[in-house]
């Protein structure tokens, strides 16, 4: 490590105190385990850090062993509430690469990141999309929704940055991680396609996908389905009477019988909504638990993006009155 950046990383540790701050005598950072074993046989590959799952997900599938990927937010982390660790720090001043969602995903955490690009390529991979194709409703207060991950074709657009920024930082290896990104991509496309037949063959009137915070928004864009949450795009905000009460007649008035709890969201205002109905004399189950800011546990299928979208779409689909294969999407790529 050259003196220049040395310093460079002694600032990093100084400016991200703030950040730290109490959170630095929790429990152990929620690194992703699923780091290159052997360390002394990977020490001399480029270390490769990310944020969120599904972005750790997809830039294995580029790098392959071309390099350590490191995920700093695992299974059930909240990233808009997330704050790093010092052993996270550490990981992001000895990056080569780090790339992270963007458009506020990592909320607090975002501005210091963005502070590392004079030092080492640091890549906010939803800002490459096309701002014509990214939602900004009203609620966002001026915010773009950060989770394009929901929408798969948007998802493969953002593997495309992944790739360029490696084939830029690593030329040697450039046809490589291009065959490994195209390769991705072909995945990607029939992932699409599934969710898009799944999602049609619910009746029309049944096509409202009711959440704890609105983080399928992309999804219900993208497949044809209505969105209704409780809270906003951010899961600090707390869902009021008014917003239990306004969810509730929606219920009611549209006979929509199914709910979705988020593997990274407390349920409790939804708990609410299903009291408030069935005061109302309108029975409402929960229809299975999505994956919406975090994937599955590591290892799991449902721990890989395409595993999560496929859960989450075959769920929302049976849920929902529509048809979905048995194994889902995994059943219909699966050789016998």
């Amino acid at each position: 490590m050259t003196v220049r950046f040395r310093k460079f990383s002694i600032w990093l540790v100084l400016g991200l105190t703030s950040i730290v701050g109490c959170n630095s005598d929790r429990a152990a950072s929620p690194v992703t385990t699923a780091i290159s074993e052997g360390t002394e046989a990977s020490a001399s590959k480029p270390q490769i850090v990310t944020t969120v799952g599904m972005l750790t997900d997809i830039v294995r599938e580029v790098v392959g062993d071309r390099g350590e990927v490191i995920g700093l937010l695992s299974e059930g982390v909240d990233p808009h509430l997330y704050k790093p660790t010092r052993e996270d720090v550490k990981h992001l001043t000895d990056a080569d690469v780090i790339f992270y969602g963007g458009l506020m995903l990592e909320g607090r955490m975002e501005e210091s990141l963005k502070r590392l690009k004079s030092g080492k390529p640091v890549v906010g991979v939803a800002e490459s999309l096309d701002p014509m194709v990214l939602r900004k409703p009203p609620e966002f207060d001026g915010h773009f929704d950060p989770h394009v991950w929901m929408d798969v074709k948007l998802w493969s657009q953002c593997v495309d940055s992944v790739a360029k920024t490696m084939q830029k930082f690593d030329p040697d290896h450039a046809a490589e991680f291009t065959s490994r990104a195209e390769t991705y991509q072909q995945k990607l496309g029939k992932l699409d396609d599934y969710v898009r037949t799944s999602i049609e063959s619910i009746p029309e009137k049944q096509r409202v996908l009711v959440t704890a915070h609105d983080a399928f928004g992309y999804f219900a864009r993208a497949y044809g389905l209505e969105v209704k949450s409780v809270q906003g795009i951010s899961t600090e905000s707390e869902a009021g009477v008014a917003d239990v009460n306004a969810l509730v007649d929606v219920l009611v008035e549209r006979k929509i019988g199914a709910i979705f709890v988020e593997s990274s969201v407390s349920d409790k205002s939804l708990k609410a909504v299903i009291e408030g109905a069935a005061k109302r004399g309108w029975t409402v189950k929960i229809g299975g638990e999505l994956f919406s800011d975090a994937m599955g546990s590591s290892g799991t299928y449902e721990g890989t993006y395409i595993g999560m979208i496929d859960h989450n779409a075959t769920t929302i689909t049976r849920a929902l009155g529509g048809q979905a294969p048995e194994g889902g999407f995994r059943s219909t790529v699966e050789k016998p």
